[in-house]
Formats: C-alpha cells, sequence, structure tokens
C-alpha cells in the first residue's frame, strides 16, 4: 500500500469509531459509567506513550536532536491550549445533563477541528514511515473510542436522537479524511515531518490537561488501581507496537 491508501484506510477507520456511540444506547448506565472512565486512562497512556516511545523519537530523526524540534512539541501543546481557551474546545467523557443544545453544536465543531489535525498528524506519520504512521493511527484510535462514546452521551442528553447524533458525528470524523489529503498533497512541497513533533504536542496536552484530570476525581481505591492498570496498559500498547 502506498500512503494515499493508508490514510484513505485510516479515516475508513475512525469514520467506523465515530459510530461507537451507538453503545451508549446499547449500555446500562452503570456499565457505561464503569466503562468510561478505564478507557480514558487506557487513551491517556496510549497517547503519552505515541508521543514519547514513536513522535518525538522520529521528530528527532526526521528533523535532527535541535531547539527547534522541541519547539515544535511545545507548539502543538500551546495550539490546543489556545483552542481550549478561546474557542471552548471540549473534551467529555462521561455522561452529564447540564449540556444544552448550542454547547452539543460546539462539540461537534470541535470535534470535527479535533479530527482534521489528526488526520494530518496520521498522514505525517504514514508519509515518514508506515510503522509510525500505523502506531500514531493506534493512539489516536484509542482516544476517539472513549471521546465519541462521551460525546453521543453529551448529545443524546441534549436532546438529540440517536441516529441524528451518530450521523452528525460520522460527518464531523470526515473531517480527518480532509486533513489527510492536505497533508498527503500538500507533502510534495512542504515537510510535513515538521507536523510530527507538532502532533506529540497535541498528544501530550490532550492525556495530560483533558484526559487524566478527569481519573483523578474518583477517590475510591478499586477506582485508582484499575485506572492505573488501564493507563499502564496504554503505555505497553505503545511500547510493544514500536520499530
Amino acid at each position: 500500500m502506498n500512503a494515499l491508501s493508508y490514510i484513505v484506510f485510516s479515516s475508513i477507520v475512525l469514520a467506523a469509531v465515530s459510530l461507537v456511540g451507538a453503545l451508549a444506547v446499547l449500555l446500562s448506565r452503570k456499565i457505561f459509567n464503569e466503562l468510561i472512565p478505564n478507557l480514558v486512562a487506557f487513551s491517556a497512556g496510549a497517547l503519552i506513550g505515541g508521543a514519547i516511545l514513536h513522535l518525538i523519537p522520529e521528530s528527532i530523526d526526521e528533523l535532527g536532536n535541535e531547539p527547534s524540534t522541541f519547539v515544535l512539541i511545545l507548539a502543538g501543546i500551546v495550539a490546543f491550549y489556545i483552542l481550549e481557551q478561546f474557542i471552548h474546545w471540549h473534551h467529555c467523557h462521561k455522561e452529564t445533563h447540564d449540556h444544552k443544545k448550542p454547547v452539543s453544536y460546539l462539540i461537534l465543531i470541535a470535534d470535527g477541528v479535533h479530527n482534521l489535525i489528526d488526520g494530518l498528524a496520521v498522514a505525517a506519520a504514514f508519509l515518514t514511515a508506515p510503522a509510525l504512521g500505523v502506531s500514531t493511527l493506534v493512539a489516536v484510535v484509542a482516544h476517539e473510542i472513549p471521546q465519541e462514546l462521551g460525546d453521543f452521551g453529551i448529545l443524546i442528553h441534549s436532546g438529540w436522537k440517536s441516529g441524528k447524533a451518530l450521523l452528525f458525528n460520522f460527518i464531523s470524523s470526515l473531517t480527518f479524511l480532509a486533513g489527510g489529503l492536505i497533508a498527503y498533497f500538500v507533502s510534495k512541497d512542504f515537510d510535513v515531518s515538521v507536523l510530527l513533533p507538532f502532533a506529540a504536542g497535541t498528544f501530550i496536552y490532550i492525556a495530560a490537561v483533558d484526559l487524566i484530570p478527569e481519573i483523578k476525581s474518583d477517590t475510591k481505591l478499586k477506582s485508582k488501581i484499575s485506572f492505573f492498570i488501564a493507563f499502564v496498559l496504554g503505555l505497553i500498547l505503545m511500547y510493544l507496537i514500536r520499530d
């Protein structure tokens, strides 16, 4: 498979993941509330592992062990900080009843922007090396599953019908393909490897700022142990699939 085929295949995977929200309807509230935090912990480990074990080493290989490489990592962190602060980026992985309909549209817009950035990152990884693309895609999918479940729950509790919520989640996932195609077609005139450290920064930010704080609020020892195991499993997965 060439890079474009990998990018299109990755987009199909992400589109399928966008429909995982249907599980929120099938699962009982008890199971849903127990499953989501463990998935969040797992995805936090996968994102940090993906950044530290895959993206950052490859960034250094491609761009050199230079200050500019690490500035790009910081740029990814700062970019997501700005998104959260100024356009109300929202990652919510728990069911809630206090979200109003305007916020549900904002969640879809933010999700679309997020998927666009993920598409750029995954495409840049595949254009660098297929193995790096696979590991980056795995980290993205690990994060998308709890996010899509949580976002679907929010849409339902904002008054959306399940079919409409699934459709709009699917539509927002298509920006991943847009990002992937942009990266692919500009790669002839632009060194897309600069997106690798940027993506590493975004992965670290999402894990450290959005995901880990969500699971730290549970004070039960059993939950803490369960979350820790899930987090470590995410790290182990990314370690095992390194080149």
